[in-house]
């Protein structure tokens, strides 16, 4: 019978040790999306051959990436976003034992040797990789002695590279009592342990008893690592016991994830699309404050009448409501109106970042253009005089640059 002929992989190329400096975490992230796409091409026709690309992409990773920059996190996230792509591939590849014992031991040499764990959502599956029982249970042996040496040293600390896909396997073997004596041993309990406890108390229909043991996490340490994945496994136990207004309120509000204020309030959304969107951005202001902060959150979904409420906190940033009075005038002139001139109070308070006359300049602009539209520019010249007579006797850029302004309109060039 013919051998299989080795595939030429394209990525290798990008991916040879040492090749990539300091600065190099763009052409990093290029050449993880170009493996990702040769891959799953290849996954196509040949599933087995792709998997067999992932494995070699594996054990290039840290020889490529051991001397780039990691500190932004940027390409933690693209490798972990790529292997979690990925893993499909792997695991469902229709490859014999044989083929899973040499792939094992190549990854398992990779995990070894990953200096930052960047292979961590292998680790994470190593059982499910596995697929053939006695591989995991092989796997889950290998090291288990060493493991329970250096947990239960608790004077000193001891890393076991290989712990990890110890656990993973010892859960896919259904050996949940070994696995839950193990981690029972550690000093300390961290997500990326305990989840392997909490779903072994799961598949053994401990429902009750698994949710306790991820909540204490975040109740002993709430701002700690994993918790929006720890709010996710509770909520998920919750909501198939149909007790979705706990799971919501107990684990979804608090630990709505995302880098902004929206992001936060489309993370509810998504994950609670029983629940109104109004009162998730309501309850969500309730819990953090900061109404000001709330602004773009409450434009963008659509719930101006809060956006106003938000606009007229301090903490309103007047370059936001300037741009919102620019977006809206001619769509919604009312809105854009009352965002303007929230703007320009905030600018002659001395509020916001690095502002400049300019900035008052525009808000004025957008707040005449609006009320032209309404037919209430004569409104909107008393609304400005008012805000002048109210700091009578003051004198800073601001407010002489809205002296200049009124001048200006009262002389009929107030487009200029």
């Amino acid at each position: 019978m013919a051998r299989k002929t080795s595939r030429k992989w394209a990525f290798k190329l990008g991916m040879r040790a040492g090749t990539l400096g300091w600065r190099g975490s763009a052409k990093a992230i290029q050449h993880l999306k170009s493996a990702g796409t040769e891959i799953r091409a290849v996954n196509r026709a040949d599933p087995e051959a792709a998997a067999e690309g992932v494995v070699a992409l594996a054990e290039r990773i840290w020889p490529a990436f051991a001397h780039i920059d990691t500190s932004s996190g940027a390409l933690g996230t693209a490798v972990n976003r790529t292997l979690e792509g990925l893993l499909p591939v792997l695991i469902d590849a229709p490859a014999d034992e044989v083929t899973r014992v040499k792939w094992l031991e190549r990854l398992r040499t990779a995990i070894q040797n990953d200096g930052v764990d960047y292979l961590a959502p292998l680790s994470d599956r190593f059982g499910e990789i596995a697929v053939f029982p006695a591989l995991m249970n092989e796997h889950a042996d290998r090291d288990l002695a060493l493991i329970e040496a250096a947990w239960s040293d608790h004077a000193r600390f001891s890393h076991v590279p290989t712990a990890t896909l110890t656990l993973s396997c010892l859960l896919e073997a259904g050996r949940y009592h070994e696995l839950l004596a193990l981690l029972a041993v550690k000093k300390t309990r961290l997500w990326f342990d305990e989840k392997f406890a909490a779903e072994a108390l799961l598949r053994q229909g401990q429902e009750d008893v698994a949710l306790a043991r991820a909540a204490q996490l975040l109740d002993n340490d709430p701002q700690g690592w994993g918790r929006h994945d720890i709010a996710l496994f509770c909520e998920a136990i919750l909501r198939r016991q149909a007790r979705k207004d706990e799971a919501y309120r107990r684990f979804g509000l608090p630990n709505a994830a995302g880098a902004t204020w929206l992001a936060m309030w489309r993370d509810l959304v998504k994950r609670y699309p029983e629940c109104d969107g109004r009162a998730i951005l309501e309850d969500l202001i309730a819990l953090h404050g900061r109404k000001g902060k709330w602004f773009a959150a409450a434009k963008t979904a659509g719930y101006l009448d809060i956006a106003l409420v938000c606009a007229r906190d301090s903490e309103a940033a007047p370059a936001t409501l300037i741009r919102a009075a620019r977006d809206f005038e001619a769509r919604d002139p009312a809105f854009a109106v009352q965002v303007a001139l929230q703007a320009i109070m905030h600018l002659l308070a001395g509020r916001g970042y690095d502002t400049s006359p300019a900035d008052l300049d525009e808000a004025v602009e957008h707040l005449m253009e609006a009320c032209a539209r309404l037919g209430k520019t004569a409104w909107a010249i008393d609304e400005l005089r008012r805000m002048m007579t109210e700091r009578d006797g003051q004198d800073d850029p601001m407010i002489r640059r809205l002296r200049v302004r009124l001048a200006m309109i009262d002389a009929g060039k107030g487009s200029e």
